[in-house]
């Protein structure tokens, strides 16, 4: 069981928003609890307290009582925790020790001094249940976002502890990723494990998690039975700024006509072609044909090609052979660098600065303050100006780095999974900006696993498979259905009892 009492903490030098207040809660053994709010309300501040982080790594002041099947994690040390609670980071990589997978996964099996054959059955039993054999003596380095989330969630697997605590598990995971991860939730639930998970995306949680605790600025807003739950309404949801529940739920309509229709040349891609070290060619694009000033939405399974391509297209992978035609202008990797801006999927590897306006300044062409200020409050991001960008959540940081895109007056921008780690407002809001740069210009290409974002914002859809270019198309009301069907085909959700 695990209890909070009258539970506060603020982080050392941190603000109003990221902090707790008052908390009082109680999951009892085997429960699912999801924890659910805006970015920034509390989540990941409360699983770090039951898995000992806070305040053993990130200080401030605590007051109140938790308990972890009786022991107080704040008193206990991390090493002793660890046996008992597994954790699941938002950003994967945080959490690896070695460079191969396999390694990875029984790495903390070998810490605990568990006999070779135990460590065995671990590591089989592990990669039949995630469905982990193709990643298997395989680079770390070389695996995508997803890839390396299930590897994440393997490690802990291995380790079988009673209490597990995930921070945004799918904001990388593709649509059969997710469907693996729910019935990896629910297997570990059929045990008896039990389960925090802080999300934003709630569909494939709707008929696991067994209670919904809705978050606000530090508090408990409301607790919601799952029963309860199910029967909120798009327009209640959105009321309380959370995703949708079922993805069959999502709106044929909603799709965004272009604004702009562009009459100059269109953008072609040719030759873009890649192989990392010791791997099969990754990515083999011969040609495409985009509009200048569209939003394109880069769309396939983990492992698809989706983040080389990208690489390729801004010049960060030089070997990569292609061009890029706008017009009668051909742009090789090194001219593409200086017209290409890229948000990374693992943004704190472009944050550099001791403040949040600091990052949105040196991002710009010519420093302009007022131009500053009104991109950070268009991402409500003004209240986090002075502040360093490492002391924000996952998803404050994401909205830094598009912010830096913005400012960044480049003509093409890229994002990778820009709403990974984002609630349903700051979604929109990131939505909002696409078809602003859009409107001023520039040609965007958003890699992602976020239909939402998709329909709200996107004109033209790239479909990769395997590396290769599978399907090309706008988006308007004849094509939205081929949309629809490649998100919802695979990742309805799956109950504890249908699992086992």
């Amino acid at each position: 069981m695990i209890s909070f009492e009258n539970v506060c903490f603020h982080y050392e030098n941190g603000t109003e928003k990221n902090c707790l207040q008052n908390i009082n809660l109680t999951i009892q053994d085997g429960e699912l609890i999801l924890l659910c709010g805006e970015s920034g309300c509390g989540k990941t501040t409360l699983t770090r307290l039951v898995n000992g982080l806070i305040p053993h790594f990130y200080t401030g002041n605590l007051s109140g009582q938790i308990l972890v099947n009786g022991n107080d994690p704040s008193s206990t040390a991390l090493y002793e925790s660890a046996e008992t609670v597994g954790s699941v980071f938002q950003n994967p990589r945080s959490q690896f020790f070695n460079v191969d997978t396999s390694s990875e996964l029984v790495f903390g099996c070998e810490n605990m001094g568990l006999a070779q054959a135990e460590i065995r059955r671990r590591l089989l039993q592990v990669t039949h249940d995630l469905n982990l054999h193709h990643l298997l003596d395989r680079s770390i380095f070389a695996l995508s976002g997803g890839q390396k989330q299930k590897i994440a969630c393997g490690s802990v697997a291995a380790l079988e502890p009673e209490v597990i605590v995930l921070d945004e598990p799918s904001s990388n995971l593709d649509t059969a990723s997710i469907r693996e991860l729910a019935a990896l939730l629910a297997l570990w639930k059929s045990q008896g494990k039990t389960i925090v998970i802080a999300e934003h995306r709630l569909h494939y949680l709707s008929e696991l998690a067994d209670r919904i605790v809705l978050m606000d600025n530090g508090s408990i807003k409301k607790v919601f039975s799952r029963s309860i739950f199910s029967k909120l309404r798009n327009p209640e949801l959105a009321q309380l700024g959370l995703r949708i529940i079922n993805l069959n739920q999502l709106n044929p309509n909603a799709c965004v006509t272009p604004k702009i229709k562009d009459t100059s040349p269109p953008l072609v891609i040719k030759n873009f072609n890649y192989a990392y070290s010791y791997c099969q060619l990754s990515l083999d694009i011969k040609h495409a044909k985009l509009p200048q000033k569209s939003i394109v939405a880069v769309i396939g399974h983990n492992g698809s090609g989706k983040t080389t391509f990208a690489r390729c297209l801004c010049g960060l992978l030089k070997k990569c052979p292609g061009l890029l035609e706008i017009g009668d202008r051909s742009l090789p990797p090194k001219q593409r660098l200086k017209n290409c801006f890229m948000v990374m999927q693992d943004v704190n590897h472009q944050l550099f600065t001791e403040s949040v306006l600091d990052e949105l300044l040196i991002s710009m062409e010519t420093p302009d303050n007022n131009e500053a200020q009104r991109i950070l409050e268009s991402l409500n991001l003004s209240a986090f100006k002075d502040l360093h960008p490492m002391s924000l959540s996952g998803g404050q940081k994401q909205r830094v780095a598009i912010a830096c895109a913005v400012a960044s007056q480049h003509p093409i921008i890229l994002f990778d999974e820009p709403t990974s780690g984002l609630d349903l407002v700051h979604m929109q809001q990131v939505a909002q900006n696409l078809q602003h740069l859009s409107e001023l210009g520039k040609t965007q290409f958003v890699i992602t696993h976020d239909p939402e974002l998709i329909l709200s914002a996107c004109s033209h859809v790239m479909h990769l498979k395997d590396g290769q270019l599978f399907d090309q198309y706008p988006i308007n009301q004849n094509s939205v259905s081929k949309i629809l069907n490649f998100f919802t085909n695979e990742t309805q959700p799956l109950s504890a009892e249908r699992a086992v």
